[in-house]
């Protein structure tokens, strides 16, 4: 089988078109036929080892100390299941599925086998396999911490960094819970995010979200730009504040900046469960949320998309067609 291989760290011309072996299922697994997968901002950070220094060793430990230990990354995918493990009998051979490999990785392949108990639900008949592909990663993220806020109708929503995957989602998941959204990116992703619901966009290269006086029921901040002493000067006294890439600064400020009584913080990590992506899928599959997709490049092209990707332009996703 085909699969973008990552040698070793560093920028996107470690990674390599191969040829290696099919894998086949193991008991109470799934062999999945890749179809469509993306690149993530987490894929280029993975690739090129750049986290926050206080995830560093423990990331080291986990994908390896000088090289990869999983060497085809890929957080999510579509395709069709190819062949099952003995004992496994949610998936037959032929059924159109989404889903995400968690921490094993490896989407960016022709095939993958997978946990058949994994984040992987059957793919509604209303979306595409480019469409279903941009739903787990971006789609389990945005669900985990808004969930965490309970957002509740007519309550108001700022959002930084929106035009991303998770940002994209996390728009339309508050506008679905009746919230007023304001959402915050670069100027050319401003029209977008008025198309799939922002009430207002904010351009953080030309206006200061903490100078116009509004105060926020909750602010999700994605990327971690700005202070934290910023962002709960602009909370309201009971509002919840959700941390989605925090620096370590941005944790230990959780514990010893000073705020209001009654205003929440929260910094924490998705469990990928698939009973959430099924609930995402039908979201999908109802017009409720729409799949946000800037650029499609064949498998052969990854270390292009990955560019891409770096360069901070994508609005929503990446896609990759195998």
């Amino acid at each position: 089988m085909k699969a973008m291989v990552c040698k070793r760290y560093g920028d996107p011309g470690v990674l390599e078109l191969q040829e290696l072996e099919k894998p086949v299922p193991k008991d109470n697994e799934i062999g999945i036929k890749v179809l469509a997968s993306t690149v993530t901002a987490g894929d280029c950070e993975m690739r090129s080892f750049t986290f926050p220094m206080y995830l560093r060793l423990p990331m080291r430990l986990l994908f390896g100390a000088r090289k990869p230990r999983m060497k085809v990354l890929g957080q999510e995918f579509a395709g069709i299941v190819d062949s099952v493990g003995a004992g496994q009998k949610h998936f037959k051979k032929g059924d159109r599925v989404v889903g995400s490999p968690g921490l094993k990785l490896g989407a960016n392949a022709d095939y993958v086998c997978l946990p058949a108990r994994y984040a992987i639900v059957h793919m509604p008949e209303e979306l595409n396999y480019e469409q279903a592909a941009t739903i787990p990663t971006g789609g389990m993220n945005a669900l985990f911490f808004l969930r965490k806020a309970n957002i509740q109708a007519g309550q108001k929503v700022l959002i930084i960094g929106a035009g991303g995957s998770i940002g994209t989602i996390a728009v339309q998941l508050a506008k679905h819970e009746g919230a007023e959204v304001t959402a915050i990116d670069r100027q050319e992703k401003l029209d977008m995010l008025l198309s799939i619901g922002a009430d207002k966009v904010i351009d953080y290269e030309r206006e200061d979200f903490t100078a116009n006086g509004e105060a926020y029921d909750v602010i999700l901040n994605i990327v971690g730009k700005n202070t934290f002493s910023q962002a709960m000067g602009s909370l309201k006294a009971t509002g919840v504040y959700l941390i989605g890439n925090p620096s370590l600064g941005k944790v230990l400020q959780r514990f010893t900046t000073g705020r209001k009584k009654g205003q929440k913080v929260f910094v924490g990590v998705a469990d990928y469960k698939a009973h959430d992506l099924r609930y995402l899928c039908d979201l999908f599959a109802e017009g409720k949320i729409s799949a946000v997709i800037d650029r499609i490049f064949p498998l052969e092209e990854l270390s292009q998309a990955h560019r891409y990707v770096e360069s901070g332009a994508k609005k929503g996703n990446v896609v990759i067609r195998h």
